[in-house]
């Protein structure tokens, strides 16, 4: 069996059409990544002829991954295979689960008939939610998560909190805008922390365990900044 000048053997080896077909990339796109930089050098066998190792086949998916799943410039994905490609490939394996097990939940549609004949809301309430991309229904309906928040504004609206005195949807705005600064850390925390430390599966067993005590911390939290406000009102007045 021939050997390559950095002695591997060349059996091993594919040639580019091979890493091609393997990765289910296109040749020129398998230049451009070697141009960007995103490919170490292929292997030489002579002057006019190289071949690639195995391994290329995984790392191209990758990027292609980044690329079309997390919508990386290439510049960003070269900085990370740099840094460490494993690591990336258990962020990825991480936050395809962790987004699985959510999308699980949220498989079931319940018609707008029935959400508002069930909790009174007017169909304009609904509607303006909707714009504001609180709410996401489509032609089926609406999602679990979208019946949690609707339950929970019917109990704000049943317990006097309602456009009479002054409070409307655009209420929700705050919160929403809120929270999704939280998110992006704790989306950040979990993968940049347990990536690669723990299994996956665990990880989503960590998250759903810690989900009602994540809304109770945030609960308590809540009151205690509110009466902390309150009392700084009070002390202006005075």
């Amino acid at each position: 069996m021939s050997s390559t000048s950095n002695g591997r053997d060349a059996g091993d080896l594919l040639r580019i059409g091979e890493l091609a077909e393997a990765s289910g990339v296109s040749v020129p796109t398998i230049k451009h990544y070697l141009r960007e930089g995103l490919l170490p050098e292929p292997v030489k066998t002579s002057r006019n002829m190289a071949y690639y190792p195995p391994e290329f086949v995984d790392r191209i998916k990758l990027i292609k991954q980044l690329q079309e799943e997390r919508f990386l410039p290439l510049k960003a994905i070269r900085s990370v295979l740099d840094d460490d490609p494993e690591r990336a490939r258990a962020l990825l394996e991480v936050e395809d689960r962790i987004l699985d097990r959510a999308l699980a939940g949220e498989r079931t549609r319940t018609s707008a008939a029935e959400v508002r004949e069930r909790y009174g809301i007017p169909k304009e309430v609904l509607d303006r939610l909707e714009e504001l991309e609180i709410l996401s229904p489509n032609s089926r309906g609406y999602l679990p998560s979208d019946i949690r928040i609707i339950e929970a504004i019917g109990r704000f609206r049943a317990g006097g909190y309602d456009e009479q005195i002054g409070f409307t949807v655009y209420d929700t705005i705050r919160y929403k805008t809120a929270l999704e600064a939280l998110v992006r850390e704790e989306v950040e925390m979990v993968t940049e922390r347990l990536a690669g430390e723990v299994e996956p599966e665990r990880i989503v067993e960590m998250l759903e365990a810690g989900a009602q005590p994540l809304q109770d911390l945030i609960a308590a939290l809540h009151t205690k900044l509110m009466v902390a406000e309150l009392e700084r009102h009070r002390e202006r007045r005075g």
